[in-house]
Protein backbone atom coordinates (compact mmCIF):
# COMPACT_ATOMS: atom_id res chain seq x y z
CA UNK A 1 0.00 0.00 0.00
CA UNK A 2 0.96 3.78 0.00
CA UNK A 3 3.25 5.07 2.63
CA UNK A 4 1.42 6.91 5.24
CA UNK A 5 2.91 10.48 4.38
CA UNK A 6 2.50 10.13 0.63
CA UNK A 7 -1.50 9.41 2.12
CA UNK A 8 -1.73 12.38 3.96
CA UNK A 9 0.15 14.67 1.35
CA UNK A 10 -2.13 13.69 -1.44
CA UNK A 11 -5.33 14.27 0.89
CA UNK A 12 -3.78 17.65 1.89
CA UNK A 13 -3.66 18.46 -1.78
CA UNK A 14 -7.65 17.57 -2.77
CA UNK A 15 -10.23 20.03 -1.40
CA UNK A 16 -12.37 18.95 1.82
CA UNK A 17 -14.89 16.39 0.74
CA UNK A 18 -18.58 16.44 1.54
CA UNK A 19 -18.65 12.57 2.23
CA UNK A 20 -15.63 9.90 2.56
CA UNK A 21 -16.53 6.53 0.88
CA UNK A 22 -13.99 3.49 1.91
CA UNK A 23 -13.98 0.14 0.60
CA UNK A 24 -12.79 -2.99 2.08
CA UNK A 25 -11.55 -6.20 0.54
CA UNK A 26 -9.79 -9.50 2.84
CA UNK A 27 -11.62 -9.71 5.74
CA UNK A 28 -7.75 -10.26 7.12
CA UNK A 29 -6.56 -7.04 5.69
CA UNK A 30 -8.78 -4.53 7.90
CA UNK A 31 -5.70 -3.67 10.03
CA UNK A 32 -5.20 -1.78 6.83
CA UNK A 33 -8.72 -0.41 6.62
CA UNK A 34 -8.56 1.10 10.11
CA UNK A 35 -5.19 2.66 9.56
CA UNK A 36 -6.76 4.44 6.44
CA UNK A 37 -9.83 5.77 8.01
CA UNK A 38 -7.79 6.83 11.07
CA UNK A 39 -5.36 8.58 8.96
CA UNK A 40 -8.28 10.33 6.92
CA UNK A 41 -9.91 11.47 10.17
CA UNK A 42 -6.67 13.41 10.99
CA UNK A 43 -7.38 15.43 7.73
CA UNK A 44 -11.04 15.52 7.77
CA UNK A 45 -12.49 15.13 11.16
CA UNK A 46 -15.64 16.55 10.71
CA UNK A 47 -16.23 14.72 7.52
CA UNK A 48 -18.94 11.41 7.74
CA UNK A 49 -16.90 8.02 6.25
CA UNK A 50 -19.03 5.39 5.16
CA UNK A 51 -17.28 1.94 5.21
CA UNK A 52 -18.28 -0.96 2.62
CA UNK A 53 -16.89 -3.53 0.82
CA UNK A 54 -15.86 -7.46 1.87
CA UNK A 55 -14.49 -7.16 4.88
CA UNK A 56 -17.68 -4.45 5.75
CA UNK A 57 -20.20 -7.15 4.48
CA UNK A 58 -18.86 -11.15 6.45
CA UNK A 59 -17.56 -9.19 9.40
CA UNK A 60 -20.24 -6.39 9.72
CA UNK A 61 -20.27 -6.12 13.47
CA UNK A 62 -16.52 -6.29 13.62
CA UNK A 63 -16.04 -3.50 11.17
CA UNK A 64 -19.01 -1.65 13.36
CA UNK A 65 -16.79 -1.65 16.77
CA UNK A 66 -13.67 -1.69 15.11
CA UNK A 67 -12.92 0.71 11.63
CA UNK A 68 -13.76 4.18 13.19
CA UNK A 69 -15.93 4.45 10.56
CA UNK A 70 -19.30 6.67 10.75
CA UNK A 71 -20.98 4.20 8.95
CA UNK A 72 -20.83 0.55 8.43
CA UNK A 73 -22.70 -0.41 4.80
CA UNK A 74 -23.29 -4.10 4.65
CA UNK A 75 -24.38 -5.23 0.69
CA UNK A 76 -24.18 -4.08 -2.35
CA UNK A 77 -23.32 0.19 -2.09
CA UNK A 78 -25.09 1.16 -5.90
CA UNK A 79 -28.28 0.42 -3.96
CA UNK A 80 -27.29 2.20 -1.08
CA UNK A 81 -25.46 5.29 -0.99
CA UNK A 82 -27.07 7.50 -3.73
CA UNK A 83 -29.81 7.79 0.10
CA UNK A 84 -26.54 7.79 2.02
CA UNK A 85 -25.18 10.66 0.32
CA UNK A 86 -28.22 12.60 0.80
CA UNK A 87 -28.80 11.73 4.00
CA UNK A 88 -25.20 13.00 5.06
CA UNK A 89 -24.56 15.83 2.74
CA UNK A 90 -28.69 17.25 1.84
CA UNK A 91 -27.60 16.56 -1.90
CA UNK A 92 -30.35 15.12 -3.49
CA UNK A 93 -29.60 13.41 -7.05
CA UNK A 94 -31.75 11.01 -9.04
CA UNK A 95 -29.88 7.66 -10.72
CA UNK A 96 -28.68 6.84 -13.92
CA UNK A 97 -28.58 3.83 -13.31
CA UNK A 98 -30.41 0.56 -12.18
CA UNK A 99 -28.79 -1.25 -9.23
CA UNK A 100 -30.28 -4.35 -10.50
CA UNK A 101 -29.64 -4.02 -14.13
CA UNK A 102 -25.33 -4.16 -14.54
CA UNK A 103 -25.13 -3.03 -18.06
CA UNK A 104 -26.91 0.53 -16.69
CA UNK A 105 -23.50 1.08 -14.05
CA UNK A 106 -21.45 3.41 -14.90
CA UNK A 107 -17.73 2.26 -15.53
CA UNK A 108 -15.41 2.14 -12.70
CA UNK A 109 -13.15 5.57 -12.17
CA UNK A 110 -10.02 3.94 -12.91
CA UNK A 111 -8.77 6.67 -14.59
CA UNK A 112 -8.30 8.68 -11.66
CA UNK A 113 -4.84 6.46 -11.47
CA UNK A 114 -2.15 8.16 -12.94
CA UNK A 115 -1.88 5.17 -14.79
CA UNK A 116 -3.45 2.18 -16.04
CA UNK A 117 -1.45 -0.92 -16.36
CA UNK A 118 -4.78 -3.33 -16.72
CA UNK A 119 -8.73 -3.31 -16.37
CA UNK A 120 -10.48 -5.69 -13.53
CA UNK A 121 -13.71 -6.98 -15.29
CA UNK A 122 -16.94 -8.51 -14.01
CA UNK A 123 -19.40 -9.73 -16.37
CA UNK A 124 -21.41 -11.32 -14.09
CA UNK A 125 -21.86 -11.11 -10.21
CA UNK A 126 -22.70 -14.25 -7.89
CA UNK A 127 -22.76 -17.71 -8.41
CA UNK A 128 -24.79 -20.74 -8.65
CA UNK A 129 -22.59 -23.06 -6.64
CA UNK A 130 -22.73 -23.08 -2.82
CA UNK A 131 -19.32 -24.50 -2.18
CA UNK A 132 -18.40 -24.75 1.55
CA UNK A 133 -15.30 -22.20 1.82
CA UNK A 134 -16.72 -19.70 -0.54
CA UNK A 135 -19.27 -16.78 0.67
CA UNK A 136 -19.82 -15.39 -2.87
CA UNK A 137 -23.51 -16.77 -2.32
CA UNK A 138 -23.68 -14.73 0.92
CA UNK A 139 -22.27 -11.44 -0.43
CA UNK A 140 -23.91 -11.78 -4.03
CA UNK A 141 -27.28 -14.19 -3.57
CA UNK A 142 -29.16 -13.06 -6.74
CA UNK A 143 -26.57 -13.85 -9.75
CA UNK A 144 -26.98 -11.26 -12.36
CA UNK A 145 -25.21 -11.12 -16.12
CA UNK A 146 -23.96 -8.17 -18.19
CA UNK A 147 -24.99 -8.29 -21.60
CA UNK A 148 -21.66 -9.07 -24.21
CA UNK A 149 -22.38 -6.09 -26.06
CA UNK A 150 -21.80 -3.97 -22.61
CA UNK A 151 -18.76 -5.80 -22.06
CA UNK A 152 -18.09 -5.43 -25.48
CA UNK A 153 -18.10 -1.64 -25.23
CA UNK A 154 -16.32 -1.28 -21.94
CA UNK A 155 -13.15 -3.18 -23.09
CA UNK A 156 -13.33 -1.22 -26.08
CA UNK A 157 -13.41 2.06 -23.96
CA UNK A 158 -10.60 1.57 -22.17
CA UNK A 159 -8.43 0.13 -24.92
CA UNK A 160 -9.27 3.00 -27.19
CA UNK A 161 -9.00 5.70 -24.86
CA UNK A 162 -6.35 4.72 -22.45
CA UNK A 163 -4.47 2.06 -24.50
CA UNK A 164 -5.14 -0.99 -21.98
CA UNK A 165 -4.24 -4.13 -23.31
CA UNK A 166 -4.19 -6.36 -20.39
CA UNK A 167 -8.12 -7.43 -18.76
CA UNK A 168 -8.69 -9.51 -15.88
CA UNK A 169 -12.01 -10.87 -15.24
CA UNK A 170 -12.92 -11.66 -11.53
CA UNK A 171 -16.15 -13.51 -12.22
CA UNK A 172 -16.90 -16.11 -9.57
CA UNK A 173 -18.70 -17.75 -12.27
CA UNK A 174 -17.42 -16.66 -16.04
CA UNK A 175 -18.27 -19.58 -17.96
CA UNK A 176 -21.58 -20.81 -16.24
CA UNK A 177 -24.66 -20.99 -19.31
CA UNK A 178 -21.51 -20.46 -21.61
CA UNK A 179 -24.01 -20.71 -24.91
CA UNK A 180 -25.91 -17.01 -23.67
CA UNK A 181 -23.29 -15.58 -21.70
CA UNK A 182 -19.81 -16.28 -22.35
CA UNK A 183 -19.81 -18.00 -25.62
CA UNK A 184 -21.42 -14.78 -26.93
CA UNK A 185 -18.98 -12.56 -25.47
CA UNK A 186 -15.67 -14.19 -26.93
CA UNK A 187 -17.03 -14.78 -30.32
CA UNK A 188 -17.49 -10.88 -30.38
CA UNK A 189 -14.49 -10.65 -28.79
CA UNK A 190 -12.73 -12.60 -31.82
CA UNK A 191 -14.46 -10.49 -34.49
CA UNK A 192 -13.13 -7.25 -33.24
CA UNK A 193 -9.98 -8.45 -33.55
CA UNK A 194 -8.33 -6.20 -31.06
CA UNK A 195 -5.35 -8.18 -30.06
CA UNK A 196 -5.60 -8.10 -26.16
CA UNK A 197 -4.60 -10.39 -23.39
CA UNK A 198 -7.31 -11.66 -21.09
CA UNK A 199 -6.41 -13.38 -17.55
CA UNK A 200 -8.98 -15.13 -15.11
CA UNK A 201 -7.07 -15.04 -11.70
CA UNK A 202 -10.83 -16.20 -10.17
CA UNK A 203 -10.84 -19.86 -11.67
CA UNK A 204 -13.15 -20.73 -14.15
CA UNK A 205 -15.17 -23.67 -13.43
CA UNK A 206 -13.95 -26.75 -14.96
CA UNK A 207 -17.33 -28.61 -15.91
CA UNK A 208 -18.09 -25.64 -18.29
CA UNK A 209 -14.87 -26.50 -20.61
CA UNK A 210 -15.52 -27.70 -23.32
CA UNK A 211 -13.64 -28.32 -26.99
CA UNK A 212 -15.69 -25.05 -27.98
CA UNK A 213 -15.13 -23.09 -24.68
CA UNK A 214 -11.58 -23.50 -25.21
CA UNK A 215 -11.19 -22.91 -28.64
CA UNK A 216 -12.84 -19.46 -28.38
CA UNK A 217 -10.73 -18.52 -25.09
CA UNK A 218 -7.96 -19.24 -27.23
CA UNK A 219 -8.74 -17.21 -30.36
CA UNK A 220 -9.92 -14.47 -28.09
CA UNK A 221 -7.00 -13.73 -26.76
CA UNK A 222 -6.84 -15.63 -23.34
CA UNK A 223 -2.82 -16.33 -21.83
CA UNK A 224 -3.35 -17.01 -18.43
CA UNK A 225 -5.74 -19.71 -17.13
CA UNK A 226 -6.74 -21.07 -13.68
CA UNK A 227 -8.98 -23.80 -12.90
CA UNK A 228 -11.21 -24.83 -9.81
CA UNK A 229 -10.17 -27.93 -8.99
CA UNK A 230 -9.28 -27.04 -5.33
CA UNK A 231 -8.49 -30.53 -4.62
CA UNK A 232 -7.96 -33.84 -6.40
CA UNK A 233 -9.19 -36.73 -4.37
CA UNK A 234 -12.28 -36.72 -6.26
CA UNK A 235 -14.04 -39.16 -3.46
CA UNK A 236 -14.23 -36.57 -0.99
CA UNK A 237 -15.45 -33.68 -3.06
CA UNK A 238 -18.89 -33.77 -1.53
CA UNK A 239 -17.19 -32.59 1.61
CA UNK A 240 -15.92 -28.56 -0.47
CA UNK A 241 -18.47 -29.01 -3.61
CA UNK A 242 -20.25 -30.61 -6.43
CA UNK A 243 -18.03 -29.12 -9.48
CA UNK A 244 -16.30 -31.13 -10.99
CA UNK A 245 -15.52 -35.16 -11.35
CA UNK A 246 -12.19 -36.86 -12.23
CA UNK A 247 -13.28 -37.27 -15.77
CA UNK A 248 -14.70 -33.86 -16.13
CA UNK A 249 -11.14 -32.62 -14.93
CA UNK A 250 -9.26 -34.52 -17.54
CA UNK A 251 -11.54 -33.55 -20.54
CA UNK A 252 -10.99 -30.25 -19.76
CA UNK A 253 -7.46 -30.43 -19.86
CA UNK A 254 -7.70 -32.34 -23.14
CA UNK A 255 -10.04 -29.65 -24.87
CA UNK A 256 -7.54 -26.55 -23.31
CA UNK A 257 -4.52 -28.36 -24.64
CA UNK A 258 -6.23 -29.25 -28.06
CA UNK A 259 -7.23 -25.63 -28.24
CA UNK A 260 -3.60 -24.80 -28.26
CA UNK A 261 -2.72 -23.32 -24.41
CA UNK A 262 0.60 -24.25 -23.10
CA UNK A 263 1.32 -25.73 -19.52
CA UNK A 264 2.56 -22.52 -18.64
CA UNK A 265 -0.87 -20.59 -19.23
CA UNK A 266 -3.11 -23.49 -17.42
CA UNK A 267 -2.67 -23.71 -13.50
CA UNK A 268 -4.99 -25.44 -11.38
CA UNK A 269 -5.55 -24.39 -8.15
CA UNK A 270 -5.55 -26.92 -5.23
CA UNK A 271 -6.53 -25.14 -1.49
CA UNK A 272 -4.06 -25.86 0.79
CA UNK A 273 -4.32 -25.46 4.64
CA UNK A 274 -7.98 -27.35 4.82
CA UNK A 275 -9.01 -28.20 8.48
CA UNK A 276 -8.13 -32.16 9.27
CA UNK A 277 -6.09 -31.72 5.46
CA UNK A 278 -2.96 -33.79 5.67
CA UNK A 279 0.36 -32.89 3.51
CA UNK A 280 0.49 -35.89 2.27
CA UNK A 281 -3.57 -35.49 0.06
CA UNK A 282 -2.23 -32.20 -0.69
CA UNK A 283 1.36 -34.23 -2.49
CA UNK A 284 -1.11 -36.33 -4.14
CA UNK A 285 -3.40 -33.51 -5.45
CA UNK A 286 -0.30 -31.75 -6.92
CA UNK A 287 1.01 -35.19 -8.64
CA UNK A 288 -2.19 -35.84 -10.03
CA UNK A 289 -2.72 -32.03 -11.75
CA UNK A 290 0.98 -32.59 -13.18
CA UNK A 291 0.15 -36.22 -14.59
CA UNK A 292 -2.65 -34.56 -16.57
CA UNK A 293 -0.06 -32.14 -17.96
CA UNK A 294 -0.51 -28.49 -16.30
CA UNK A 295 0.96 -26.70 -13.31
CA UNK A 296 -0.35 -26.97 -9.97
CA UNK A 297 -1.01 -23.63 -8.07
CA UNK A 298 -1.09 -23.73 -4.52
CA UNK A 299 -4.36 -21.49 -2.76
CA UNK A 300 -3.54 -21.56 0.79
CA UNK A 301 -7.22 -21.60 2.44
CA UNK A 302 -8.43 -18.83 4.49
CA UNK A 303 -11.33 -19.14 6.79
CA UNK A 304 -14.72 -17.25 5.60
CA UNK A 305 -17.44 -16.34 7.67
CA UNK A 306 -21.01 -17.24 6.71
CA UNK A 307 -19.66 -20.30 4.88
CA UNK A 308 -19.87 -23.63 5.31
CA UNK A 309 -17.19 -24.88 6.28
CA UNK A 310 -16.63 -21.67 9.12
CA UNK A 311 -17.56 -23.87 12.09
CA UNK A 312 -15.18 -26.12 11.24
CA UNK A 313 -12.57 -23.99 10.78
CA UNK A 314 -13.23 -22.21 14.25
CA UNK A 315 -13.41 -25.50 15.80
CA UNK A 316 -9.99 -27.04 14.05
CA UNK A 317 -8.01 -23.42 14.57
CA UNK A 318 -5.65 -22.91 17.74
CA UNK A 319 -6.51 -18.76 16.83
CA UNK A 320 -9.70 -17.03 18.03
CA UNK A 321 -10.96 -16.64 14.61
CA UNK A 322 -13.97 -15.44 15.48
CA UNK A 323 -12.93 -12.65 17.64
CA UNK A 324 -10.58 -10.86 15.29
CA UNK A 325 -10.43 -11.26 11.71
CA UNK A 326 -6.57 -11.21 11.94
CA UNK A 327 -6.22 -14.65 12.04
CA UNK A 328 -8.82 -16.12 9.29
CA UNK A 329 -4.66 -14.77 7.56
CA UNK A 330 -4.15 -17.33 4.71
CA UNK A 331 -0.20 -17.16 5.03
CA UNK A 332 -0.18 -18.57 8.94
CA UNK A 333 -2.12 -21.66 8.06
CA UNK A 334 -4.79 -21.21 10.73
CA UNK A 335 -6.48 -24.43 10.52
CA UNK A 336 -3.97 -26.70 9.94
CA UNK A 337 -2.64 -29.44 12.45
CA UNK A 338 -1.19 -32.25 10.90
CA UNK A 339 2.43 -31.88 12.01
CA UNK A 340 2.70 -28.30 10.85
CA UNK A 341 6.01 -26.84 9.63
CA UNK A 342 6.84 -24.15 7.20
CA UNK A 343 9.55 -26.56 5.96
CA UNK A 344 6.80 -28.40 5.03
CA UNK A 345 5.31 -25.51 3.31
CA UNK A 346 8.42 -25.09 1.43
CA UNK A 347 8.39 -28.98 0.31
CA UNK A 348 4.64 -28.23 -1.46
CA UNK A 349 5.53 -25.32 -3.34
CA UNK A 350 8.93 -26.80 -4.60
CA UNK A 351 6.96 -29.86 -5.64
CA UNK A 352 4.31 -27.87 -7.19
CA UNK A 353 6.88 -25.84 -9.06
CA UNK A 354 9.35 -28.35 -9.85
Amino acid sequence: GIMPEWFREELQLIPKPDLILVTSFMTYWYPGVKETIRVIKETYSDTPLILGGIYAGLCNEHAVSHSGADIVLAGPGEKYILKLAENYTGFSVSPKFDPDNLDTLPYPAFDLQRKISYIPILTSKGCPFSCSYCASHFLNPKRMLRSPLSLIEEIKYWHFKYGVKDFVFYDDALLVDAERHAVVLFESLIKENLNLSFHTPNAVHIREISEKTASLMFRAGFKTLRLGLEIAAFEKRKELDSKVTANEFERAVACLNKAGFQKNQVGAYLLTGLPGQTISSVEDSIREVKRNGITPVLAHYSPVPHTALWAEAVASSSYDLESDPVFTNNAIFPCWFENFSWEKISYLKNLASA
